[in-house]
């Protein structure tokens, strides 16, 4: 089969197609025939050795997948092969999803809702298990409450925004002006648009912020936090602020680092089959257009989700 693999850190130029035996699945693994692979911003720095997640090349990247059971070894009873599926695989270990095959733990992944595309379910894993870990299992996110979502628009922020709505929040976001029509859809209700207006003044006071940007943003959102309130950072931010200093403020302090869990992937395709969930792809790729992917996800600026299909 082929992967995408590299031998060094680097740029986008390190990212090489390789011929690989295809895997065999293990007691308790299915191999499964990649239909899409999402690309994630630790992707990008990982494969440019800022994030030492898999120590040193060689290594395939990826960690978000969706595709079609294949294979199953012993003691897997849940899935069988012709099953639609997805999950994030490994992580912060290994996911080897860039590639025609990867195996899966039996339970890391679910089955595909048809309310996604196989290219909206490989979007979905490693950006709407970090947004529901934090505003549900850190922040327990209610009824009535307000959050500060910035970079709203974004992988995790527009699926961020979507499960806050769905818990019953007032969701203020930031983005710029251009994609406010799209997170006005997803449920936002107030939208501050970050490159004319100052959210500081203009959010009010929230009971959790979800910082997605850091630097100077995570001492500027400390600030709008109510007494009591919550700040939150996703794993490999510089949010600016120490939690000694949130407490200075009376404000909770806490970095998500998400991780696999197919009962809250699970959580996530109930909404997405409830029609409370969508995932927007704004770029599908074939795997020969790895490097402009990463480009485009090094750039920022995009709008959702990229995904690679092989």
């Amino acid at each position: 089969m082929r992967s995408i693999t590299q031998s060094s850190f680097g740029d986008t130029s390190v990212l090489e197609f390789a011929e690989v035996d295809r895997p065999r699945p293990g007691p308790g693994q299915v191999l499964i025939k990649v239909g899409a692979a999402g690309v994630n911003p630790v992707d990008v720095g990982v494969r440019a050795g800022f994030y030492p997640l898999l120590g040193e090349p060689p290594f395939t990247l990826g960690w978000d997948v969706a595709g079609v059971v294949e294979d199953a070894g012993s003691g897997v009873s849940a899935f069988e092969p012709g099953d639609e599926v997805l999950g994030l695989l490994a992580f912060p270990a290994a996911g080897n999803v860039y590639a025609e095959y990867v195996l899966a733990s039996a339970n890391e992944i679910v089955r595909r809702p048809a309310a996604l595309t196989v290219e909206q379910a490989a979007g979905l894993p490693l950006a709407g298990l970090t947004a529901w870990q934090a505003l549900v299992g850190i922040a327990r996110l209610g009824e009535g409450q307000r959050v500060l979502i910035h970079r709203a628009a974004g992988g995790v922020g527009h699926l961020a925004v979507q499960i806050a709505k769905a818990r019953g929040a007032h969701v203020v976001g930031t983005a710029s002006r251009a994609k406010h029509a799209l997170l006005r859809e997803l449920g936002a209700d107030t939208l501050i648009d970050y490159t004319t207006e100052d959210f500081v003044t203009e959010a009010g006071p929230v009971d959790v912020a979800f910082d997605l940007v850091g630097g100077e943003y995570g001492a500027r959102s400390a600030a709008v936090v109510k007494p009591g309130g919550l700040l939150i950072g996703a794993f490999g931010a510089n949010l600016g602020i120490t939690p000694e200093q949130a407490a200075e403020r009376g404000i909770g302090f806490e970095v998500v680092s998400v991780r696999p869990s197919a009962a809250d992937l699970a959580r996530l395709t109930a909404l997405a089959e409830a029609g409370r969930l969508t995932v927007h792809v704004e770029h599908v790729l074939p795997f020969a257009e790895v490097a402009k992917a990463h480009e485009l996800i090094s750039s920022g600026r995009t709008t959702g989700k990229v995904v690679l299909t092989p």
